[in-house]
């Protein structure tokens, strides 16, 4: 346990180390607000028209100072009065219909960005799946986009807000008295000198916070899907322990980031009181030379606060840019990632086959691997044939299966069927006339008559139902209350294993492919259940080439092809009378079976062909790979 949570901090630790966010993402995070620049422009009318009432109301002051209060002219300054009340109405009125479009544009984005995003990672290979945890993916999707989300709603605006109101204020007061003005820009290298010194301990800080709350997402996700098998094993403990470790390291991560931001605001508003304090001298000295009057100083005072307010929002602003562009980069690596199988330049559709299907010196390596699941597979399978395939874990059962839907493609050699190679034809006409039912059927959300249709979104309420009654489904279905509209919830919950497996063949019948693959469930039902499956899965073969990956001794000796896999080869293939014939493993399996009484004895691991083979569930050490 103690070397897996040393892997975990390492990983943890590599993590953090990464290199900072690239100022080019920012760039290309902006690219996505083209689409909305007419209702950008109105957001910087409102702009404009609220940061100029703001500007106008220390100039305002100052004229009510000098030349209403100190002539004692009531009525000029009580229309000031009004005036800096309307500027105030307009300012506010400005302020809330820009932050409303703004809300409309950042939705906008968010959607545009997330849609973008989850359509991408629907057409990547399973191999990108394959080395990344569920989690991690999700948070992407969330939390990392509504990172970004966040900048664009309120941050972005407060950028143009406040920089315009900035650039707007050193104007004015250079204008008004530019002494006064270079009086209170003196303090301005100090603020740069504590930004510049602590810029990049911030971007290293907020690159952590995302990045651990992304291990904390999949942690959380990879313990909710698995708390069966963590409480039949009587993991909590060890579960608790590791979340509490990444929970720490989160928790630590967002501590140093508010940490770091209590120390920078108060030096701002620090160097604040230094621009206010040199520029009450200054005016002072200027007034009693009879250079300027109290309403200017006073208007200068208003102006300096203005000043420092914009600079000091757009230093916190930058932690929030910091967030979201740090979500940004781990967002547009997903959206950088090329499909590793995807239609070739000169791809053509695939023409309805019959369903030959051809291995040619097939050769395959997974990433995460040294070791070749394939090598050399060389296959003939002709239209309408069923092929069993079984063998140990680990055999390259499962990558033969994946070869023929192109999940992936071969390290070397060629996958054709009906001599084309898949290579060479588009994915969509591929699977238009391959379809594959797992040993654990995914059931969605929904009903059972949406999960029939995902076989074929087209379908009409009658063919469901026929394709239903074909594999058995129907008798169950018109026993509830809801029939076809039952609600399963999430991966079929409300349904038995048997149920989820005769949705899916009644899923599979209605996309009616030429080609069908087959993982055969190994967990046990009831006879009754056991029984409507098997005839269910008899008219799913009828009259098409089938791949089943077998786990039924029925199931074997019914196949008209059987291929015995072992160490990444075909060992033996055959009828099942001519295996039997061979006296060799599929032999010692078969008999196995028929001494045990068992569903099918473990198969021999390479290296012990010659071990006796014992009852389904008591291997002896170097047979410990099950027919699965």
């Amino acid at each position: 346990m103690a070397a897996a949570y040393e892997a975990f901090e390492e990983e943890l630790e590599q993590e953090a180390q990464e290199r900072p966010f690239n100022y080019g993402y920012f760039k290309r995070m902006l690219k996505y607000l083209n689409p909305y620049k007419a209702q950008l422009g109105v957001v910087g009318a409102f702009v404009l028209l609220g940061t100029l009432a703001n500007l106008l109301e220390p100039a305002l002051i100052a004229v009510i100072i000098d030349q209403g209060v100190m002539n004692k002219d009531v009525p000029l300054i009580v229309g000031l009065i009004g005036a800096l009340m309307v500027f105030r109405l307009i300012a506010w009125a400005a302020g809330y219909a820009r932050i409303h479009r703004i809300n409309i544009v950042s939705q906008g984005v968010l959607h545009d960005m997330r849609s973008e995003l989850f359509t991408h990672i629907q057409k990547l290979s399973l191999r990108f799946y394959d080395n990344r945890p569920v989690g991690k993916i999700m948070s992407r999707v969330t939390s990392d986009i509504g990172a970004i989300n966040e900048l664009l709603n309120g941050g972005l605006t407060m950028i143009i807000a406040e920089g315009l109101s900035l650039i707007g204020i050193v104007v004015i007061m250079l204008a008004i008295n530019w002494q006064l003005a270079l009086a209170c820009f003196a303090a301005l290298p100090f603020f740069w000198l504590i930004f510049g010194s602590l810029r990049n301990k911030v971007e290293t800080t907020w690159m952590n916070v995302r990045k651990s709350a992304s291990n904390m997402n999949a942690n959380l996700n990879e313990s909710i899907n698995g708390v069966r098998v963590t409480q039949a094993f009587n993991r909590q403990e060890h579960n608790i322990t590791r979340f509490a470790r990444i929970n720490q390291w989160n928790r630590n991560a967002n501590v140093r980031a508010i940490k770091l931001d209590n120390l920078i605001w108060p030096l701002f508003d620090l160097v604040g009181v230094m621009g206010t304090a040199l520029l009450v001298y200054v005016g002072v000295v200027q007034l009693n030379a009879g250079l300027v009057t109290v309403g200017v100083i006073t208007a200068f005072i208003q102006y300096l606060w203005r000043f420092w307010a914009p600079v000091s929002a757009l230093s916190r602003v930058y932690s929030q840019v910091l967030s979201a562009m740090a979500s940004a980069e781990r967002v547009f690596e997903f959206l950088d990632t090329a499909p590793e199988v995807q239609d070739a330049p000169n791809a053509k559709p695939l023409p309805p086959v019959r369903g030959e299907v051809k291995f040619e010196n097939v050769h395959f390596k997974y990433e995460a691997t040294s070791k070749s699941a394939l090598r050399g597979v060389n296959l003939h399978v002709q239209p309408g044939q069923t092929v069993a395939i079984v063998g140990p874990t680990g055999a390259g059962k499962t990558t033969i299966i994946n070869l023929i839907m192109r999940f992936y493609d071969p390290t070397e050699g060629r996958v054709l069927i009906d001599g084309h190679d898949l290579r060479e034809v588009t994915l969509a006409s591929l699977r238009a006339q391959v379809s594959l039912v797992l040993q654990d059927p995914f059931i969605f959300s929904g009903t059972i008559r949406d999960n029939i249709r995902y076989g074929k979104l087209d379908a009409t309420d009658g063919e469901i139902v026929a394709a239903a009654r074909a594999v058995g489904l129907d008798a169950f279905v018109s026993r509830l209350k809801e029939g076809y509209d039952y609600e399963v919830e999430e991966r079929g919950g409300r349904l038995s294993l048997g149920q989820r497996q005769l949705v899916s063949f009644a899923r599979a019948l209605l996309a009616d492919p030429r080609i069908l693959i087959l993982d055969e469930a190994t967990s046990s039902v009831d006879a009754q259940t056991e029984r409507l499956i098997q005839q269910a899965l008899r008219v799913l073969l009828k009259g098409r080439t089938a791949f089943v990956i077998a786990h039924r001794l029925s199931t074997v000796r019914d196949a008209d092809l059987i291929l015995v896999m072992r160490d990444g080869q075909i060992a033996e293939q055959g009828t099942h009378d001519e295996l039997m014939a061979l006296h060799g493993l599929y032999y010692r399996l078969v008999t196995a079976h028929k001494t045990t009484g068992a569903d099918m004895a473990p198969l021999p691991s390479s290296g012990s062909q010659g071990a006796s083979v014992p009852p389904f569930g008591a291997p002896p050490a170097q047979a410990t790979a099950s027919v699965n």
